[in-house]
């Protein structure tokens, strides 16, 4: 049964952690618009624009990739049957691979990139395995 667990917890927790994120990523634009003329959804006219971009416009990818994976590792660890902090960081691991991946095909300013694989990934697993341990085990 443990086993089990361990597999729903990464799954579960990947699934929740992807839809914190996507929240995160649609609710950015219409907080902090895009500069004018951008249309973020066109990865060429992004790439031509993103010199246009200010640091503002970073917040919410930024907090999406590290809300998402607070969320994620967080349900990872409560549903863990065993090794909840193995789980967590499982959770985290996934995520900064995505964020990798994610910094090799959507242009960003490098100070960016390193915030974000250094910052929003693996300290997130590792917060999210201290606020855990505040709940009741599920």
């Amino acid at each position: 049964m443990k086993i089990v667990r361990n597999i729903l917890a990464v799954i579960i927790g990947f699934a929740v952690g992807s839809v914190v994120n996507m929240a995160l990523v649609t609710l950015g634009p219409r907080v902090i618009p895009a500069p004018a003329g951008v249309v973020a959804s066109n990865s060429a006219n992004l790439a031509a624009s993103i010199h246009l971009f200010e640091p503002k416009h970073f917040v919410f990818p930024f907090l999406a990739h590290a809300l998402g994976t607070l969320a994620g590792a967080l349900v990872a660890f409560l549903i863990a049957g065993s090794r909840r902090r193995v789980f967590a960081f499982a959770v985290g691991t996934l995520f900064l691979a995505g964020g990798i991946a994610a910094s090799f095909m959507i242009p960003a300013p490098t100070w960016f990139i390193v915030i974000d694989i250094v910052g929003a990934y693996l300290p997130m697993a590792w917060l999210a395995t201290r606020v855990g341990r505040e709940f009741p085990r599920v």
